[in-house]
Parts: structure tokens; C-alpha cells; sequence
């Protein structure tokens, strides 16, 4: 066995514990490793568990931009007011003000506002309904969300506002 194995397996062993006899696994510190939760140097941490990366995170983000092109594309072709558009774009962000509160309350509030479900149901019922006004606000929130992905801003975990399902905000 090379050295690099040597250290990894020594390095499990202290980490997990000895193995069990009955059990063929790793059993709890004995009094030779107590507290030995060490390690390798060469250890790196990964992302954080529910966070996408490589090509799918590049995948989500490319998504997100063609959300935002669109529904831009469509605003257009619906004859939209872009006054409108302007003023209700970043609607969607007066969702931070849940922060204040608290990082739960606040990833909850967030979410729902960035979530495709309300956007989509709120155009749905506004092409069914023929309420123009229906129609252009759902297109304008879809388009906030698509931009929001498009540029990292992705769903909140409660750790905190920097902590998305896209990775943690301003880290590549």
C-alpha cells in the first residue's frame, strides 16, 4: 500500500473508529481515538448539499437567460407598455423586506415571490380570463425571475440570503 493510502486509511480510522467485529463496520472512538475527527490536508470541501455546480448550474443560469429573452420577446409582441414594465420589474425584490424579520421568514417570502408558480399561474388565468393586465404582469415577473437566475440569484436555503440553490451569491 502507497503512502497516500496509508494516510487516507489512517485518517477513516480516526474518523469513524475502529471496526466492529459483529458488525463488519465502523463502531464508535475507542480510547486510542477519542476526538480524533482529523482530517487529510488534502481534503477540499464541496459545496454545500442541495447546490448544483458544473454544467448544470451552467445549464440552470443559460435557462434563466432564455426565460428572460422570452418573456421580453413576448412583452414586445403583446404591446405591453414598457413604462410598466420598468416600474414593475423589480417588483419581485420588495420580497427582501421579510429579512428583516428573520433568514426563515425571509427565505420563505423570497421563494414565493421567485418561484415560477404564481408567475405562470397568474398568466395562465390572464389568457383565459382575456385580462391584459393579468397577462403583463405575469410576463414582467417571469422575466424578473429569468434575469434573477440568469445572473446567480437562484432559490434561498435559511442559512441566510447568500446561500442558493444556484451556490453562494458573488462566489464562481
Amino acid at each position: 500500500m502507497g503512502r497516500s493510502n496509508t494516510v487516507i486509511s489512517q485518517t477513516k480510522s480516526r474518523i469513524l473508529g475502529p471496526k466492529s467485529p459483529q458488525l463488519g463496520v465502523q463502531g464508535p472512538s475507542n480510547e486510542s481515538n477519542r476526538g480524533a475527527t482529523e482530517m487529510s490536508e488534502t481534503t477540499v470541501p464541496g459545496p454545500p448539499a442541495g447546490t448544483v455546480t458544473g454544467g448544470v448550474r451552467i445549464l440552470l443560469r443559460l435557462e434563466g437567460l432564455s426565460l428572460f429573452a422570452g418573456m421580453v420577446l413576448l412583452y414586445w409582441i403583446w404591446g405591453g407598455s414598457w413604462w410598466v414594465f420598468a416600474i414593475l420589474f423589480l417588483a419581485p425584490d420588495l420580497s427582501f423586506i421579510a429579512y428583516l424579520s428573520d433568514p426563515k421568514t425571509g427565505a420563505i417570502v423570497y421563494n414565493a415571490a421567485h418561484s415560477y408558480m404564481a408567475p405562470v399561474a397568474l398568466l395562465t388565468a390572464g389568457l383565459a380570463a382575456g385580462e391584459p393586465l393579468m397577462v403583463s404582469l405575469g410576463i414582467i415577473w417571469l422575466a424578473h425571475i429569468g434575469i434573477d437566475r440568469a445572473l446567480g440569484y437562484g432559490l434561498k436555503y435559511q442559512a441566510g440570503f447568500g446561500f442558493t440553490h444556484l451556490g453562494h451569491i458573488g462566489r464562481p
